[in-house]
C-alpha cells in the first residue's frame, strides 16, 4: 500500500463538505428522543438536592442534621463543609440529600439547620479606588513597549513615563476614556450535573461535560480508583460555554452518595445554584489616554484596568490589552480584585470579548474627536500595521469590505450624534475586529469497515449542539464516495478513543483530523483489495457516488459494497490520531473576523435596538457552511446578550447574587436580536489552510460594535456593558448637564 498522502478534496473535487447538511441529531432533539443527562432514569433512582450558603462570606458554626435525616423518604445526607470552614461567595454548597423523590430531598433540605457567623463583604468590582482601600487588590501583570530604547544609565520606569508623555504631547489627536463590562454567568439551559451508578464496582456516569474523555480521570482522582473503572456518558449536552470541563465537586458528591447507598443518584444544581456558582466571566474596566496622528493613526497607547474573576482574584489578562489593533508605543497595567463571588470559569474566548470592548471603542473615540468615520480610522491603523493578529490586515480589509456593503455603511453612516432623529429616536453605526487562535485538539478515531459495506467510527468527543457528529459523518462520506446517511459516527464515551475536551475552538478541527486520516488510511486498504478485481493499479482509484472506479474510466467499477465484501468475514480496522500542536496539511489556527451593528435608540426611554448586525468572518476550509453559520449565529446572539442585557448584580450591602433567577437575570428575545446577517469568508488562500474552529471568534466582537454604534447614535459614550437603559439615560444627562 503506498504512503497515504492527507490532505482535503479541492472545491470543485468535494462532492459532501462544503455543502450544507442538516445536523444528524436534529430530528432527536427536536421529538425529544435525545437523551440529556436529566432524562437518565434507572431503577431506584435517589434525587439529589443541596444546600446553598446564603452568605456571600460567613463561617459555618454548627451543622444539625438530624431532621433532614428523619423527614420522610430521605435516604442519606452527606455534609460537604464541615463546622468552622469559611465561605467566600454565595451559594457554595454546603449539605447535600439524596431521597425518594425530589419533593422529599427539597424538604429534607429545608430540614437541615447550619449556623453561620457573618463576615465582612467585598463586591465591589468596578470601584477601584474603593477596592484599594478595602486591601483586595494585588498586581495583575503589565507591560511596556517603545520605539526608542532606555539608554543604558536611564531607569527604565523612569525612561517610559516620559517617552509616554512625550508621545502624547505631539500626538495631533488625544483621547482619554473609560470603559468597561460587567461580570456575566454561563448561565448554561441545562445546568451542571450528573446521573451515576455503580455497576460491580465501576461507576457508571452520565455526565453534562465538554469533556467526556477527560472526566473519567476526574471522577477517578476523587473516588480512588482508577480511570478504567469509570465510564463517562455525554450523548447531548444543554450548553457549557467552558464551564463544564470537569465533574465538579457536586459530581464526586453524587459518586460517593451513590456507593454508599447501592442505588443510583441524579445531582443536577438548581437554577439559582447555577448562575451563583457554576461559571461566570470575569469584569473588566479601564482608564486609557492614547494620541494619533493627523489621520487617525494611534502612536501611543497607556492604560490601566482592573477587574475580578471572583474570590481568587484574577481578572482580564493584561496581554489582550490593547486589543488586535496595537500602536508600537504602549504601556499597560493590570490589577486584580478580589470580591465574594465564585471563581470565574472559562467562558467563549476567554479575556477577548472584555479587551475588545475595553479597547475598541477608544478607537471609535478617536474617531468621533476627529470628526472622521470610524471604519476609516479603524482601515488607517490596519494599513499602518498597527496589528497584533494571528490574522494578516489585508484579512480583515477584505472582511471590512464585505460587511460594509452587506449593512450599507456608506449610505448610513454619519457623524457621531449627527443623524436625523425620528422623534425620539437616533441610529448609529459601529464595528470592530477580532482574532482566535482554534488550534485543533487531540483526537483518535478507530474506524470499522464491514463487509457488507457499512461504515462506523468511534472517537471519544462530544457534540455541544454545533454538529460535531454530522462535521464526522460529513468527512467519511465524502472520503468513501457515500452519502452521510450510509455512514454511523459514535461519540460520547470515554471507553472510545481518546479526543480532546470541546474548548478554545478545538474540536472540529481535531474530529475532521483524525476522521480524515483513519478514512484515507481505510480508503487505501480498499483500493488495494478493488484494484484486484479491477485490475488496474490501486493509485488510479476513487471512490465516488457509492462506486470504486478508475479515475477517467467511469465504467471500469465495482460497487463500494462489491469492494468491501473482499474484507472476508472480519471488519476493516483502523485508527489514526492527531496531536495538538502538530503541523498538518489538514487543520491550522488564526482566524479574524469583523462585525457591524445598525442600532437604534429612543432617548426618551433609553432602549437599545438592533436593526441589523452583519458578521464577516474567516475559518478557513469550512467543513458544513450550514452548521458553520448556526455557530456564528448563536454567538452574535450571546454578543447581543452581553452587551444589552446580561450583567451579575450583587446587593452592595450583603454581596447577594440577587437576580440569580432566568425571571431577574435578563437575556434577549427574539423580538431583541434584530437581523442577523453572516459571511463566511473563505477565498481559496483561507480554504487552503484547512480546517479550523470557529465556535469563540464570532462572540468576540459583538461587545464593542454594538457599544460604538449606541455612541454613533447619541454622540455620547455609554461607558460599561451593559447598555442597559439606566445607564443609556444617565450618559444622556451627563451630557446635558456639560452642555
Amino acid at each position: 500500500m503506498a504512503e497515504v498522502k492527507y490532505s482535503w478534496p479541492s472545491r470543485d473535487d468535494s462532492r459532501v463538505i462544503g455543502q450544507s447538511v442538516d445536523r444528524l441529531d436534529g430530528l432527536a432533539k427536536a421529538t425529544g428522543a435525545a437523551k440529556y443527562t436529566y432524562d437518565i432514569n434507572p431503577k431506584n433512582l435517589l434525587i439529589a438536592k443541596a444546600l446553598g450558603c446564603p452568605h456571600a462570606h460567613c463561617r459555618i458554626k454548627s451543622i444539625d442534621t438530624s431532621a433532614a435525616e428523619k423527614t420522610r423518604g430521605v435516604v442519606h445526607v452527606e455534609i460537604l463543609k464541615e463546622a468552622g470552614s469559611e465561605i467566600e461567595f454565595q451559594g457554595e454548597l454546603i449539605a447535600v440529600v439524596a431521597a425518594e423523590s425530589e419533593g422529599a430531598a427539597i424538604e429534607g433540605r429545608a430540614a437541615l439547620k447550619v449556623q453561620y457567623d457573618v463576615l465582612d463583604t467585598f463586591t465591589s468590582d468596578e470601584d477601584l479606588a474603593a477596592a484599594e482601600q478595602a486591601g483586595r487588590t494585588s498586581k495583575a501583570g503589565g507591560k511596556a513597549q517603545t520605539e526608542r530604547e532606555p539608554g543604558d544609565d536611564d531607569d527604565e520606569d523612569e525612561f517610559i513615563e516620559k517617552e509616554i508623555d512625550r508621545l502624547l504631547k505631539e500626538s495631533a489627536h488625544v483621547v482619554e476614556g473609560y470603559y468597561g463590562v460587567d461580570a456575566i454567568t454561563h448561565c448554561c439551559l441545562e445546568p451542571h450535573g450528573s446521573t451515576v451508578e455503580w455497576k460491580d464496582g465501576k461507576l457508571e456516569a452520565w455526565l453534562s461535560t465538554q469533556n467526556v474523555s477527560g472526566t473519567d480521570d476526574g471522577f477517578a482522582r476523587d473516588l480512588e480508583l482508577t480511570a478504567d473503572d469509570v465510564n463517562v456518558y455525554c450523548e447531548y449536552i444543554g450548553g457549557g460555554f467552558g464551564s463544564k470541563f470537569a465533574p465538579d465537586y457536586w459530581g464526586i458528591s453524587a459518586a460517593r452518595i451513590a456507593r454508599a447507598t447501592g442505588r443510583p443518584v441524579k445531582f443536577m444544581l438548581d437554577r439559582d445554584q447555577e448562575l451563583k456558582i457554576a461559571g461566570n466571566r470575569p469584569s473588566g474596566y479601564i482608564k486609557v489616554r492614547i494620541g494619533a496622528d493627523e489621520n487617525g493613526v494611534v502612536k501611543v497607547w497607556d492604560s490601566v484596568h482592573w477587574g475580578t474573576a471572583g474570590f481568587t482574584g484574577g481578572g482580564v489578562s493584561h496581554t489582550v490589552i490593547p486589543y488586535v489593533l496595537v500602536p508600537k508605543n504602549y504601556r499597560r497595567n493590570a490589577t486584580a480584585i478580589k470580591t465574594n463571588n465564585s471563581q470565574a470559569r472559562a467562558w467563549r474566548a476567554p479575556n477577548h470579548p472584555q479587551a475588545c470592548a475595553m479597547s475598541q471603542t477608544a478607537f471609535d473615540d478617536l474617531a468621533a474627536k476627529m470628526g472622521k468615520d470610524s471604519y476609516d480610522v479603524f482601515l488607517a491603523n490596519l494599513k499602518a500595521g498597527n496589528v497584533d493578529s494571528q490574522q494578516q490586515p489585508a484579512v480583515y480589509i477584505a472582511e471590512m469590505e464585505i460587511g460594509a456593503k452587506l449593512i450599507d455603511w456608506k449610505a448610513k453612516w454619519h457623524p457621531h450624534g449627527k443623524g436625523q432623529p425620528r422623534g425620539s429616536i437616533v441610529d448609529g453605526l459601529g464595528m470592530a475586529l477580532h482574532t482566535w487562535g482554534g488550534v485543533a485538539n487531540d483526537s483518535t478515531c478507530q474506524l470499522k469497515i464491514y463487509p457488507d459495506g457499512g461504515v462506523e467510527s468511534f472517537c471519544g468527543t462530544q457534540d455541544l449542539g454545533t454538529g460535531t457528529r454530522t462535521v464526522c459523518a460529513m468527512v467519511l462520506a465524502e472520503t468513501f464516495g457515500l452519502k452521510v446517511n450510509q455512514v454511523k459516527v459514535n461519540i460520547g464515551s470515554s471507553k472510545f478513543p481518546n479526543s480532546g475536551a470541546s474548548g478554545g475552538s478545538t474540536t472540529v478541527g481535531a474530529v475532521t483530523e483524525s476522521h480524515r486520516r483513519a478514512s484515507q488510511d481505510a480508503l487505501a486498504k480498499i483500493f488495494d483489495l478493488a484494484s484486484q478485481e479491477l485490475q488496474a493499479d490501486a493509485g488510479s482509484l476513487e471512490a465516488v457516488d457509492g462506486m470504486i472506479r478508475v479515475k477517467g474510466s467511469p465504467n471500469q467499477a465495482i460497487t463500494w459494497k462489491k469492494a468491501c465484501a473482499r474484507l472476508g468475514m472480519k471488519p476493516l480496522e483502523v485508527s489514526a490520531s492527531h496531536k495538538r500542536g502538530d503541523a498538518s496539511p489538514l487543520s491550522s489556527s488564526g482566524v479574524g473576523g469583523i462585525q457591524m451593528a445598525h442600532v437604534e435608540v429612543d432617548k426618551e426611554t433609553g432602549v437599545v435596538k438592533i436593526k441589523k448586525f452583519v458578521a464577516v468572518q474567516d475559518q478557513g476550509l469550512v467543513i458544513n457552511p450550514k452548521t458553520c453559520k448556526s455557530q456564528i449565529y448563536g454567538a452574535v446572539i450571546m454578543g447581543i446578550a452581553f452587551a444589552l442585557h446580561e450583567q451579575r448584580i450583587n446587593d452592595p450591602q450583603t454581596g447577594a447574587f440577587i437576580n440569580a433567577e432566568l425571571a431577574d437575570y435578563k437575556l434577549p428575545r427574539l423580538g431583541d436580536v434584530g437581523e442577523i446577517v453572516v459571511e463566511l469568508y473563505e477565498p481559496e488562500d483561507q480554504r487552503s489552510r484547512g480546517v479550523i474552529g470557529n465556535g469563540e471568534p464570532p462572540v468576540i466582537s459583538p461587545g464593542a460594535a454594538i457599544s460604538n454604534a449606541v455612541c454613533n447614535a447619541l454622540g455620547v459614550r455609554v461607558p460599561v456593558l451593559p447598555l442597559t437603559p439606566q445607564r443609556v439615560l444617565e450618559a444622556i444627562t451627563k451630557q446635558a448637564s456639560r452642555a
